[in-house]
């Protein structure tokens, strides 16, 4: 199997009655799905898709968008997504960057997008709930053999994509296939969106084992309440999301109240509590629980399964494990020498599952690697500092500013570059501060021409039009000036001295 899209083809003439996926009381079978997704192909490729393209897509999680990522998958282009509620601003900055031949949208967000895509136009005024958007500008060159673009926060305030080939992804859902006993009778969850990296298990492995998957909405997704007695209704057995939504379920999802068919608990994207870990293990007692780590450069690259029952007195978070099976990792210095495994040092990462490299950032490509990007033998930098054990990699924290915040990476540089788009603003700084249960909040340092502060609800507004909600500060200070460095840059340490 060489292509994402052979999944769903297999699953459709091993499975076709099969359920493919339900949501929102609605279902599609594996034979149809694949109808609707030769349909869908045809049609782009009709409006000039060819291979190598990229394709945005811009729509909640629903049929309708999992059917658009497998016809993009299908017409041998490169599917780019982006997370709907987003900024307009962001989101054509996106499609821009990577020059996207034709977006895929919903029909209530087309005239939002047209007014900042520049030369798009409407393919057809009639047709199905997603609208076609296309350009007869130049094409700009591409590779049929990338799968997917995931754009994660940038330093400089521009979002970067990671381009991840249909050989790295498969990798990954092989890695999944072989190491979780799942089949057709398997009702996975969907719960992370299809801009996250965590959303290419869910998507791929259903396909491959011919599981049902399960999209979940994303107003059922963050409330606890709802999200508990989904789980039990919909009879989920596989369930794979970020530590800050289970221990949500912990704190407010009443779960003894309702029952659990799960087997399987994955997790990923930050530290998860212990002690909320814990208690997720005593309502479920018989799931089976796994660390799974990897950057989205990566996806996962370890894992480690947690041994049940966790003791009273941990209060340790567990490790990240040893590298997975398609993967190959080592501890190194900064200059790329390996270190002994009892040294801290940066976790680097070869091998198959390996991204090829941030579209038009070959020098971003380039810090990236020690060696030549692109070269089986280089190490992606992975930018997390780890220690060796008998369990596997111990995660001892981040070597740059950038941050993981409920499962999203986010990098302080890029809040502050678009705080920075205030009219008022004259300088600005973002620091995050972790609690003793690991959560991540972002706290903004501001000052403002003429001492002119605006109102907090005028400032959640701004923030609201300009930053994703994962990026969006916790808490705000007003300040005369920010402590300067004897360089005469900001002084991030004296700032967090001043929470």
């Amino acid at each position: 199997m060489k292509r994402l899209s052979e999944l769903l083809a297999r699953a459709a003439a091993r499975w076709p009655t099969r359920t493919a996926a339900e949501a929102a009381g609605d279902s599609v079978t594996y034979a149809d799905l694949a109808h609707d997704v030769q349909e869908l192909r045809d049609r782009l490729v009709l409006h000039g898709v060819e291979p190598g393209d990229r394709v945005g897509l811009c729509s909640p999680k629903s049929i309708d968008s999992l059917t658009a990522l497998y016809a993009i998958l299908d017409a041998q282009a490169t599917y780019v997504p982006v997370d709907a509620a987003s900024p307009l601003d962001r989101v054509g900055d996106i499609f821009a960057d990577c020059s996207v031949r034709a977006v895929l949208t919903t029909r209530d967000r087309r005239e939002d997008l047209l007014a900042v895509l520049e030369d798009f136009a409407e393919a057809e005024p009639e047709g199905p709930d997603l609208a076609l958007l296309t350009t007869g500008a130049a094409r700009a060159e591409g590779d049929p053999d990338l799968a997917y673009l995931l754009y994660t926060s940038g330093s400089t305030g521009r979002p970067k994509g990671v381009m991840v080939t249909h050989g790295a992804a498969l990798s990954f859902v092989e890695w999944c296939a072989q190491s979780f006993d799942v089949g057709p009778e398997d009702r996975f969850s969907s719960h992370a969106p299809f801009h996250f990296d965590l959303s290419i298990l869910d998507l791929y492995l259903a396909a491959y084992s011919g599981g049902t998957l399960v999209l979940i909405d994303e107003a059922t997704g963050r409330q606890p309440r709802l999200l508990a007695p989904f789980i039990a209704e919909r009879r989920l057995s596989v369930w794979y999301s970020t530590p800050s939504i289970l221990t949500l379920l912990v704190q407010a999802g009443q779960l003894e109240r309702h029952t659990c068919s799960l087997r399987y608990v994955l997790f990923a994207g930050e530290v998860f509590p212990t002690r909320a870990l814990r208690a997720l293990t005593e309502h479920w007692p018989e799931a089976r629980y796994f660390n799974l780590y990897g950057p989205t450069e990566t996806n996962v690259c370890t894992a480690y399964q947690v041994p049940l029952p966790i003791p009273a007195d941990r209060t340790d978070p567990f490790p990240i494990g040893p590298a997975c099976s398609h993967a190959e990792t080592s501890i190194r210095h900064e200059n790329g020498q390996e270190l002994t495994p009892d040294s801290d040092g940066e976790l680097c990462v070869r091998g198959a599952p390996v991204m090829r490299g941030y579209w038009n950032r070959p020098e971003r490509t380039a810090g990236a690697f020690h060696g030549p990007a692109g070269d089986s033998q280089a190490w992606y930098r992975t930018g997390d500092i780890v220690r060796d054990s008998d369990e596997g990699y111990v995660f001892l924290g981040r070597r740059d500013r950038m941050v993981k915040r409920r499962g999203h990476r986010v990098e302080l540089g890029e809040v502050e570059a678009r705080l920075h788009r205030h009219p008022e603003l004259v300088e600005g700084a973002a620091i995050a501060i972790a609690d003793d249960q690991g959560a991540v909040r972002i706290e903004a340092f501001l000052c403002w021409r003429d001492g002119g502060q605006p109102s907090l609800l005028s400032l959640r507004r701004f923030c609201t039009e300009h930053l994703p909600a994962s990026m969006i500060p916790d808490r705000f200070h007003h300040r005369e000036s920010l402590p300067k460095t004897s360089t005469d840059k900001i002084d991030y340490q004296s700032l967090r001295s001043l929470v």
